[in-house]
């Protein structure tokens, strides 16, 4: 027997909510979940093309101007490549290019020196190793302008305790920004002092890294310290040393304060490198247009020096072995 059906029925369900209507119009296209992440970033890079793209490309196209900031009621006159070509055979740019070009090789080449033996020391443990690492690390934290500050002073002639320590040995007066060769030598020292500790950080990276069971391996074949530094320890830096030399090389091609603030570019002009030039040309001569186009021979200078490294690179890299 079936039993009779009950007199009462289920509670209908209740009817559906309607579907929210979506944003209409510009908004609503906007405001889209798949354009959400593109409109999160695009104030970053609106800011990115105000500060940097439009002053490059209004300085680039000042380059083709001749023109003085100084007369600003005088306009610019077109002048097309006329500013590059009397650039390129101005015997003053080139010696000024040759004037960089000799603190880059000197200054690069001791910080690398210096930031591997460092390296080397910092990579065992030993007692107080991380409050020297602290006091190494410092120089790299300060200002340009500080260390030129402080370099100043210790060249000094009279109060510095470089030219005192010196002339406790040779008993004459030290001045040590007199001449060319050691004005150079000043400015390549205090740069190497500053970036030492990158190049330093760089290395230690790399010596870290290397497994000890290479070295445990090395000692139980009787090999010695050299070809233990070439078959184990050297190709784990290989690379970050080649990284330091480029970067290395990239800001030092652009130093400026320190040598404006040790030298000024002197004595005469020995010691000028590029960017003082630079910055005499646009803002002691007023030649905004001439100014211009030097920053960009420059650029295009740093460039060619990337792309020849990374050609290195990858021309190594590709040999077999």
């Amino acid at each position: 027997m079936t039993s009779p059906p009950s007199s009462q029925t289920a509670p209908a369900s209740p009817p559906a909510a309607p579907p929210a209507r979506s944003a209409r119009g510009f908004f609503g296209w906007m405001l889209a979940p798949e354009r959400r992440g593109p409109l999160l970033v695009a104030p970053a890079i609106a800011t990115l093309v105000i500060v940097n793209l439009f002053p490059l490309m209004w300085s680039y196209g000042l380059s083709f101007f001749s023109y003085n900031a100084k007369y600003l009621k005088r306009p610019p006159s077109w002048v097309g490549l006329g500013n590059f070509i009397d650039l390129f055979s101005d015997v003053d740019v080139w010696e000024r290019f040759q004037n960089t070009a000799l603190i880059v090789i000197g200054s690069v080449f001791l910080q690398l020196i210096i930031g591997f033996l460092l390296a080397l020391l910092f990579s065992t443990e030993f007692p107080l190793r991380r409050y020297l690492l602290m006091l190494v690390l410092a120089p790299m934290m300060l200002s340009l302008s500080a260390v030129g500050v402080f370099f100043k002073l210790f060249y000094e002639p009279t109060l510095g305790f470089i030219p005192r320590l010196v002339q406790e040995f040779t008993g004459e007066p030290f001045v040590i920004l007199s001449t060319p060769t050691k004005a150079t030598i000043a400015i390549v020292c205090a740069d190497a002092w500053m970036w030492s500790p990158f190049v330093m950080l760089l290395v230690l990276a790399g010596l870290v890294s290397v497994p000890k069971y290479l070295y445990e391996a090395a000692e139980i074949d009787r090999a010695g310290a050299w070809r233990r530094f070439r078959t184990i320890t050297f190709p784990y830096i290989k690379s970050l040393l080649l990284l330091a030399l480029l970067f290395r090389t990239i800001e030092t091609f652009k130093i400026f304060d320190v040598v404006y603030v040790l030298t000024e570019g002197g004595p005469g002009s020995s010691t000028e490198t590029i960017s003082v030039y630079l910055f005499r040309v646009a803002f002691n001569y007023f030649q905004t247009g001439r100014a211009s186009a030097l920053g960009y021979i420059t650029l295009f200078a740093v460039i060619v020096l990337t792309s020849l490294y990374l050609y290195a690179i990858n021309t190594r890299r590709a040999e077999p072995g």
